[in-house]
């Protein structure tokens, strides 16, 4: 039945779009590889792939090919995933919590997950059994859960009788976890790194593709699809939430443990994502209300356009990242935050004006 739902939403006339997506996905990938500190020219970079992919014997510059395949390329790969699952996240939580300010950034889930990475990197928790992003997944895990408590605990379990007084809670809760945990992250590097290690971390932490390479795509792309194929399976049901855990339950959907999978999923999904790359704010908030605009609200629609818009836009966010300032690389968090802030005001000044 829910395999079936899922076929004919992406086979619904509304949805032919959904056939254009590898043409611009691809688009911004060669895209994100041929621009850069040295521009390469698309030819060469359909060449190089051609050679790695095919080994089509084509003439090729040593190094324009090391930079595309070994730098250029697994860097796009690892953005477009990223912004795709962290698009997704902002989605999935602004329907489960029913709040449009919902995401991993905000809720402080990218804070735990920093924390967590931080953690086993610098201090050595774990003494090399615990890996880099079930590090990040366990200080994600935790950052929501004390975020969800404490919003639990400020309303005494309102529900949607007092909606509005539980959402301002949820995003008042997210801020203070987000601050008690990048209070822990800067406690963590004063206590146990060193001058190189807390100048590296610092960066990283603002958002940092620079050190991906092929080991993270074999990460990030399985993390993303995952994501996206758990968010499709689920849009029903993310649909109904949206209307409140009661309407959901009254429409047949098992609401615990499908909030459960979904939560687990978007904690997951952004403790790989922050686990390769740091914290970047804003895909999580900007993407899902600007995909509403463009293509409404039924997550049948909402959860392609938004993991696309989400791929695209870091991929553009990067390569700005690498040309704004000649001879210099930018945190990537740093050129989410300049798009992001002013758009989402335009956004929020837009949708008040509708109303």
């Amino acid at each position: 039945m829910q395999s079936a739902l899922v076929l004919q939403a992406v086979t619904s006339p509304r949805l032919r779009w959904l056939w254009l997506t590898p043409l611009v996905l691809l688009s911004a990938l060669i895209a994100g590889t041929a621009i850069g500190e040295t521009r390469i020219p698309v030819e060469t970079v359909l060449k190089v792939l051609a050679n790695r992919l095919w080994g089509a014997g084509y003439p090729v510059d040593r190094i324009d090919e090391g930079i595309v395949w070994s730098y250029r390329l697994s860097r796009a790969i690892v953005a477009a995933s990223c912004g795709a699952g962290l698009a997704l996240a902002g989605v999935v939580l602004q329907a489960l919590l029913r709040n449009p300010l919902a995401e991993p950034f905000l809720m402080g889930i990218s804070a735990g997950a920093s924390t967590g990475a931080v953690a086993v990197t610098v201090a050595g928790i774990g003494a090399g059994a615990i890996t880099l992003s079930m590090g990040a997944f366990a200080g994600a895990t935790l950052a929501f859960g004390l975020v969800v408590m404490l919003a639990h605990a400020a309303t005494g379990g309102a529900g949607g009788g007092r909606g509005l007084q539980a959402a301002g809670a949820i995003i008042l809760s997210g801020i203070a976890g987000s601050q008690l945990f990048n209070a822990l992250t800067a406690f963590i590097i004063a206590k146990s790194a060193n001058a190189e290690q807390a100048r590296g971390i610092m960066f990283w932490l603002l958002g940092n593709l620079s050190g991906v390479r092929w080991e993270d795509v074999v990460l990030a792309v399985p993390a993303a699809v995952g994501g996206l194929l758990v968010c499709l399976w689920h849009m029903r049901a993310l649909d109904a939430f949206t209307f409140g855990a009661d309407s959901a339950a009254s429409l047949g959907i098992a609401v615990r443990p499908v909030r459960g999978i979904l939560i687990a999923t978007t904690a997951l999904v952004t403790a790989v994502m922050v686990s390769m790359v740091g914290a970047i704010g804003f895909v999580g908030l900007v993407i899902p209300h600007a995909m509403r605009f463009i293509v409404g609200s039924r997550h049948a629609r909402l959860v392609p356009a938004s993991a696309l818009a989400g791929a695209v836009f870091l991929i553009g966010s990067d390569i700005l990242s690498r040309i704004l300032v000649p001879g210099q690389v930018l945190p990537i968090g740093v050129i989410t935050s300049l798009i992001g802030a002013p758009a989402f005001a335009l956004i929020l000044i837009r949708g008040t004006g509708a109303r």
